[in-house]
């Protein structure tokens, strides 16, 4: 028998605790079900948690909401993605932020949001941005950030 499933956490404390967890409950199972042998556990290197540098996204946001609109600007929450990016911050030891731009038509966001609907998430073969907006806001957000991170007005 072979049973596979996916860990997520927001720490590596916490992806630890649930993988010792798991594997303390396979293996109680196992006894308790008389098995012949111990199941083999086996964990895949899996992606740390991406974490935004709390001080670095309130630096950006405020630049960002005071450049592009505070209406424009929204904080998002916590969410349970499989992303590497946060191996990045990891491995320059600096602070880091993931930035999210909105690529939406707004007539088709708005529409989403009365009735609830999700909407394409980036990886799906239905995700169809709204091309040029997304990629100027895109460029702005980016050369704004750098600016504001190398104290350029």
């Amino acid at each position: 028998m072979h049973l596979q499933i996916t860990v997520r956490s927001y720490s590596p404390q916490v992806r630890k605790q649930l993988l010792d967890g798991i594997a303390r409950i396979a293996k109680a199972e196992a006894a308790a079900a008389g098995a012949p042998r111990e199941p083999e556990i086996r964990t895949s290197e899996g992606a740390n948690a991406t974490f935004n540098d709390p001080a670095l996204t309130r630096r950006l946001g405020a630049m960002l909401a005071r450049e592009l609109g505070q209406d424009n600007v929204v904080e998002g929450k916590p969410e349970m993605v499989a992303e590497d990016f946060g191996e990045f911050g990891k491995a320059a030891g600096a602070p880091s932020v993931l930035l999210r731009v909105g690529a939406v038509e707004p007539k088709k966001y708005a529409a989403a949001r009365a009735s609830g609907a999700p909407l394409p998430s980036l990886h799906s073969a239905t995700f169809a941005p709204d091309r040029e907006p997304t990629i100027r806001t895109g460029a702005a957000v980016l050369a704004l950030s750098a600016l504001e991170l190398l104290g350029k007005r």
